[in-house]
């Protein structure tokens, strides 16, 4: 007679061909929680050093038999596409960009550009106005007319 173990009945394992028979209780799986056979790997961008990019097109320009570039490409998993891109890449100087949104706009950058543009119109409003007391000055001149001598603010600090 068998002997059941946590209510479970032994099962008759042969643990080689000229073994004895030994019986082994094994856990329902009927709770058990099995887990999914099916793993879904979670897919993640390819990053290449600019190092690598440099490395691969010279391997492909250098490159002159038939077929040459797609062993490459084969070897080295990648696209034709990934060669295109990267040769504009090599023109524009291989610069590392981020990738993403840009960053916003500071307030205080936005703020120092409105008080440059005011600056720049009050220097402006400043020439003119001692261009035309400049003019004023040689018409009473001419005219024999004598100002009235004011105290400059510089004197006065």
């Amino acid at each position: 007679m068998k002997k059941q173990i946590n209510g479970v009945a032994p099962l008759t394992v042969l643990i080689g061909h000229d073994a004895e028979r030994s019986e082994v209780a094994v856990p329902a799986m009927k709770d058990a929680v099995r887990p999914n056979p099916e793993v879904v790997v979670k897919a993640q961008r390819r990053q290449f050093t600019a190092e690598y990019k440099k490395r691969i097109l010279a391997e492909a320009d250098s490159a002159h038999e038939p077929g040459a570039i797609g062993a490459l490409l084969r070897r080295e998993g990648l696209y034709s596409s990934h060669l295109t891109h990267w040769r504009q890449q090599r023109d524009l100087g291989l610069a590392q960009h981020r990738r993403g949104p840009k960053p916003k706009h500071d307030p205080l950058s936005e703020e120092v550009r409105k008080l440059r543009q005011q600056n720049d119109r009050l220097t402006q409003r400043l020439a003119r106005a001692e261009l035309i007391i400049d003019v004023q000055k040689k018409v009473s001149s001419l005219l024999g007319i004598s100002l009235a001598t004011v105290d400059n603010d510089e004197n006065n600090l």
